[in-house]
């Protein structure tokens, strides 16, 4: 009688413990949850600066929202975005508003923004004049001549006061000027080329890398570009696909982005040359 009640209680002690069990791996924390947690964003090019910056973003990511922030840095221009819809990445963070439609354009995406991060200013330089009203009739400048950046060039000319633009359009090309009253001669060349005929030519739109590259500084600055309406199309964005446009992990990583402590660190970093865009008023 003793060894069945034994027994017994050895059964049912067996059993209760496989409830248990049973029960942790129903209810309890599970491995798929973690992995839930964990972002992969994808970036072109990370500097040292823009990994610390990233650091700061992942510590609060983590410390507050309970996400790991992994970053995957890609070479060139042509990756994140098709990385991203083949969801090799779960979001990425390079391009501006620009880029981001003409490639949706190009390659029948649907890729959206879900947070705006940062806008670096371009600028027009000259080693021959020290200030814009300087520019002789005539003058001949440089600008890029792919379809975003030459767009964008024109931009700052015409906020510069030295051309007019047809109205309603975003992108912009040179037939888009309607006037031009200094009669300046234009000169497309690509992106790269800019900087390198700086002493050829009266002035150059320059964009940011390349300008670094060349050495060109506030010195050389006559003028910058404003940030208003005109620059929305060149905020640099965080981009994921259309069915996470609204996904409350991917919202928390904006958040985790949109600091005081980013905002500091970008200034830190790149003083004027970028701006933290998130709450900028654009007029």
């Amino acid at each position: 009688m003793r060894k069945r009640r034994r027994r017994n209680t050895i059964i049912w002690s067996i059993i209760a413990v496989l409830i248990l069990v049973a029960g942790w791996f129903s209810f309890g924390p599970q491995p798929s949850d973690t992995n839930k947690r964990v972002v992969t964003i994808g970036v072109v090019g990370q500097s040292k600066q823009d990994a610390k910056i990233w650091d700061s973003v992942a510590s609060v990511a983590k410390k507050k929202y309970g996400i790991t922030i992994k970053i995957k840095n890609f070479t060139d221009y042509n990756q994140p975005n098709k990385a991203l819809k083949d969801g090799e990445i779960d979001l990425n963070s390079f391009q501006h508003y620009a880029f981001l439609n003409a490639w949706n354009k190009a390659n029948n995406g649907s890729l959206v923004p879900i947070g705006r991060t940062y806008i670096a200013p371009i600028r027009l330089y000259s080693k021959k004049y020290h200030k814009l009203a300087d520019l002789p009739v005539g003058a001949t400048i440089a600008v890029p001549n792919d379809a975003t950046n030459e767009s964008r060039a024109l931009f700052v000319l015409k906020n510069a006061g030295l051309i007019k633009l047809r109205p309603g359009k975003t992108l912009v090309t040179i037939n888009d000027i309607v006037k031009n009253p200094q009669q300046l001669k234009i000169k497309e060349l690509s992106a790269e080329q800019t900087s390198r005929v700086i002493d050829s030519v009266d002035a150059a739109v320059v964009n940011n890398t390349y300008a670094v590259t060349a050495g060109l500084t506030e010195k050389e600055t006559i003028y910058v570009e404003p940030v208003n309406k005109d620059s929305k199309q060149w905020i640099n964005v965080i981009v994921a696909t259309k069915k996470n446009r609204n996904n409350p992990l991917y919202e928390d990583v904006v958040k985790a982005f949109q600091t005081k402590k980013t905002k500091q660190l970008v200034h830190k970093f790149y003083g004027d040359t970028e701006l933290a865009a998130w709450d900028v008023v654009l007029k």
